[in-house]
């Protein structure tokens, strides 16, 4: 029994949704979100709640309904509040500039990298170490933050590089005489 798939997801006011078409809708005060509905889960729209629960008994129904309660969970939060990863970097001449619906980062390599910001998220750096990356859409929120800190992973021995906030870095220590 999937525990958080037994919890209704609870619908605040100014928001409404809606199932049509194998899709649920989502709309909120900072936008709309959509995804398709799971053939192995069934889905109740009820008074300000929307209840998942397995289609049948067999094992793919049940391994569905907790995900699927999650993005259905996710989709509120994302149009209610929105979803913010925050990124730090760290090392000597390591940089990184918002410019309109770019980003410019400067990571030590001979070229600075420039990265296009996708449609629906939004990126701000409030100094020039920090990037934050916000949207209503937390898988692209993930997805864009993954992609840029691809390009400067942490090294474990001075910890130069992209990590996200609150990201410990295991630290080693270098060689010795």
């Amino acid at each position: 029994m999937s525990r958080i798939g037994k919890k209704p997801v609870s619908i605040p006011s100014g928001v409404t949704a809606e199932m049509k078409d194998g899709s649920l809708s989502v709309k909120g005060p900072k936008g709309t979100l959509s995804m398709g509905l799971s053939d192995y889960v069934s889905y109740k729209l009820e008074d300000g709640s929307i209840s998942v629960h397995p289609a049948n008994d067999s094992k793919q129904a049940r391994s569905h309904w907790g995900m699927q309660r999650t993005l259905v969970s996710n989709l509120i939060e994302g149009v209610t509040q929105g979803y913010t990863k925050v990124l730090e970097i760290t090392g000597v001449g390591y940089r990184a500039s918002a410019q309109g619906k770019k980003l410019k980062l400067q990571l030590g390599y001979s070229h600075d990298v420039d990265i296009d910001v996708p449609e629906g998220i939004e990126i701000k750096t409030p100094d020039n170490t920090t990037v934050e990356i916000s949207g209503i859409d937390k898988q692209k929120v993930g997805q864009v933050a993954a992609e840029i800190r691809r390009w400067r992973k942490p090294e474990p021995y001075k910890g130069k590089g992209i990590k996200y906030r609150g990201e410990y870095i295991f630290r080693k220590e270098g060689k010795k005489k």
